[in-house]
């Protein structure tokens, strides 16, 4: 029988973490699909809304979990390079969309910076919150090394990030329908440029062609934010 300081040390195991982790999506993806993946059961909300009540629950701090959890945010490295799949697929198409594409990033990156800081900024937001939100349009990795960069709050925007992309996954494909927009590109580069990774898994379950321009959005907004952001507001 283990002893009262094996169960002690339990939670400090990383296999326990990562497992509740992966356990957790799955169910959450297949609640997804039992529902005809309703937007409001997105696999990724789903997933975090289960952990955090089972680490309230249990009463392991977030710090321990992070610590045995670690191994996964290794590998979305490896899965973002995934999404070079359809984006091979669709080579021949995106070639053909290069005007759509440097269209939908000079309207997109700016609009989702602006827009999120002013509405920040007129709700009477400090100046480390503003600097917080900028990036939030572009994915974690990406936007944390931003906010570190311009003097934000790297925690803060981790959540804004994924709050945003949560957002665009759920409310993407609904305000594409509303406007009757009907060509996967366009969807995709919206949901890709507003609602990176999130996002982009969602424009996946719409069509090849969605997923591949979200993901192609999705990686040249968070290159460009990355450049400009930073420059901008050192001339600002």
């Amino acid at each position: 029988m283990p002893d009262a300081h094996a169960w002690a040390r339990l939670p400090e195991q990383p296999a326990l973490e990562v497992g509740v982790t992966v356990l957790a999506f799955l169910c959450a993806v297949r609640l997804a699909r039992w529902s005809g993946n309703n937007p409001f059961l997105n696999p990724t909300l789903v997933a975090i809304v289960i952990v955090v009540a089972l680490i309230n629950a249990t009463g392991v701090s977030y710090a321990t979990y992070l610590r045995g959890a670690g191994f996964i945010q290794f590998l979305l490295a490896p899965t973002v390079v995934l999404l070079a799949v359809p984006l091979y697929r669709q080579t021949s198409l995106i070639r053909a969309s290069g005007g759509l594409i440097a269209a939908a990033l000079l309207v997109g990156m700016p609009t989702g910076v602006l827009s999120a800081v002013g509405i920040a900024w007129a709700l009477g937001a400090s100046q480390s919150t503003l600097l917080s939100i900028a990036p939030k349009g572009v994915t974690t990795g990406i936007a944390i090394g931003i906010s570190e960069a311009i003097g934000g709050v790297p925690a803060l925007t981790a959540v804004l990030v994924i709050s945003t992309g949560i957002v665009g996954a759920i409310a993407g494909p609904a305000i594409q329908r509303w406007l009757h927009v009907e060509d996967d590109r366009v969807t995709g580069l919206a949901i890709g440029i507003a609602g990176h990774g999130v996002g982009t898994a969602r424009a996946l379950q719409i069509s090849e062609v969605a997923g591949a321009f979200a993901g192609l959005g999705m990686s040249l907004n968070g290159v460009l934010t990355g450049v400009l952001l930073p420059l901008a507001m050192r001339v600002f």
